[in-house]
């Protein structure tokens, strides 16, 4: 399969999940996009108790919007998404940013890449060709710790842990249904589709920087995040040390 038409004709059902956050200046850009490059899939905006206008401007765009009465942070907003995408049956989940960093376009591929490689999510890494942004030298230097780190824990190469352009398949999407990290839980994801002996891939993207908004993540916030993640990951690892020991012993 090779373009629109193809993915179109094998009648899967595809549901974008967009997670946004006081995202007002670039929602509606976001989803002209995603409605222009990806007439296939179905959009849900995930309305993260923004303070802004995210939410009637998502919803005056001609999208589902679901509407969180408090901000539960990209971890919860996400796993509102699986939720969604489980109880409604979706072969094929994605996750894309509502601040226009990533490009619908690349969907296709993602999908692609899926049905070559049966893998339970693909990941769309900025830094495989190293093209388009590549965010500020301070971000890709604590990137590349975690790369390191998980390359190191999973036996998998990865390239781009933080990237949360992701395409999920019936298991993945069942499993975040149920269980999904909170607070930055792109790198603890991963960890946890190792832990249950789920496949991930990556292939390369470009990404943007973002359209409008501001960033969550602060440089305090930064140093908290790699801590807590770094020993979040460590201790997943040893869970999963234990269950085969266990398993082994019995």
């Amino acid at each position: 399969m090779s373009n629109q038409a193809d993915i179109r004709n094998q009648s899967l059902k595809v549901l974008v999940i967009v997670p946004a956050y006081n995202e007002a200046e670039g929602i509606a850009q976001v989803i002209d996009q995603l409605r222009r490059e990806t007439p296939y899939a179905d959009v849900l905006v995930i309305n993260d108790g923004s303070s802004d206008a995210t939410g009637p401007i998502a919803r005056a765009a001609g999208v589902n919007v679901i509407d969180l009465t408090c901000n539960l942070g990209i971890g919860g907003a996400v796993q509102t998404g699986y939720r969604y995408a489980a109880e409604h049956h979706y072969d094929y989940a994605v996750q894309i940013d509502g601040d226009g960093q990533h490009s619908p376009s690349d969907l296709g591929r993602l999908l692609f890449a899926m049905f070559d490689t049966n893998a339970d999510m693909v990941i769309g890494s900025r830094f495989i060709t190293k093209e388009g942004f590549q965010s500020t030298f301070a971000r890709k230097m604590g990137i590349g710790v975690l790369s390191t780190l998980l390359t190191r824990l999973t036996g998998r190469t990865v390239t781009d842990p933080t990237s949360g352009y992701r395409l999920c398949g019936r298991r993945a999407i069942s499993l975040f249904a149920r269980e999904y990290p909170t607070d930055y839980p792109e790198v603890e994801a991963l960890m946890l589709l190792y832990n249950r002996e789920l496949s991930f891939a990556e292939i390369p993207v470009v990404m943007h920087e973002r359209q409008g908004g501001v960033s969550s993540i602060s440089a305090l916030k930064s140093v908290y995040y790699m801590s807590k993640v770094i020993l979040s990951v460590l201790l997943m690892k040893t869970m999963k040390r234990k269950a085969w020991e266990h398993r082994y012993e019995s």
